[in-house]
């Protein structure tokens, strides 16, 4: 009952800060059955400005009405300002907010049913040289939902790894005749000669298969249309090391050297560590970080 009490005071608390920071919208973060169920029993969640933030899968109860905002995001596990991230880029993908909306954000740790943090977060700002998150340049592509499914695959393969085994891997997303002329095969490439239909990232299978063969070297290159154009990809392009990119893997210096010279979104697994880098045009634009729970490291 504490707990209930606790959470109500919080998300008043956050409806009033709404007002007084001159935000657009109060995001509520719940991941838990137990969470969703007692939403009913506060009547301060009804509110337009209210954006519920729950994973992919989560059951909400019948009687929160059709016009309540919910955003479904990646289930799995991440740190809390990881979470906020993601949600504010699956925002902007779903027009909930704008690339320069401030929201607030309410939340409380990963798999637990109580509420415990609120934060004000301005989208036109960038957060900090450690842990960057300027994502306009990203959402202002008409490749952005492809850049979030492959941030979805990205985010499963750095929590889980593969079989238990850390595994680290690169994406490089659009203008992939320009990719493909500044890279090479490493290994054969197994989706080389099927049909673009049977290539989709939309599809269990291929993201399935990507899961599988990011244990080889190279990269994995996609079109703006989510086709998987090869894996095992050596990227060609020069690195070069910026002062943004030091402590940064050789896998990282390439990727990000290859959205400089084409133009290109590269998304990049950590193999040590599972956290997710997204560069553009050289630099960091987010990084994600899931915490691992699955993986043997």
């Amino acid at each position: 009952m504490e707990a209930e009490k606790q959470k109500s005071i919080l998300i008043k608390n956050a409806l009033c800060l709404l007002e007084d920071s001159e935000s657009d919208k109060v995001f509520l973060f719940l991941n838990s059955d137990q969470t969703c169920n007692t939403l009913p029993e506060l009547e301060c969640v009804l509110n337009e400005k209210i954006v519920l933030v729950i994973p992919k899968h989560q059951e909400l109860p019948g009687c929160i009405g059709s016009e309540q905002i919910v955003i479904r995001t990646w289930s799995g596990n991440q740190s809390r300002f990881s979470r906020i991230k993601y949600a504010f880029m699956q925002g902007v993908l779903h027009d909930v907010i704008k690339a320069d909306s401030k929201v607030v954000c309410v939340l409380g740790p990963w798999g637990k049913n109580h509420l415990d943090t609120i934060t004000v977060h301005d989208l036109a700002l960038s957060w900090s040289e450690e842990f960057p998150f300027d994502p306009r340049s990203l959402i202002a592509k008409n490749y952005y939902n492809t850049i979030i499914a492959v941030v979805d695959i990205a985010l499963d393969i750095g929590a889980m790894g593969r079989e238990g085994k850390p595994v680290g891997t690169s994406f490089i997303i659009g203008n992939t005749e320009q990719v493909m002329h500044s890279s090479h095969q490493a290994v054969f490439n197994p989706f080389r000669g099927y049909a673009e239909e049977v290539r989709s990232i939309t599809s269990p299978e291929v993201v399935e298969s990507m899961m599988e063969l990011a244990q080889l070297d190279g990269a994995f290159v996609i079109s703006e249309e989510g086709i998987v154009e090869a894996a095992g990809r050596h990227l060609d392009a020069v690195s070069t090391v910026t002062r943004q990119l030091k402590g940064l893997g050789s896998r990282h210096r390439a990727a990000a050297s290859i959205t400089r010279h084409c133009e290109a979104i590269a998304v990049v697994v950590s193999e040590s560590t599972g956290r997710v880098i997204i560069f553009d045009n050289g630099t960091v634009v987010a990084t994600l970080q899931p915490v691992i729970s699955r993986r043997v490291v």
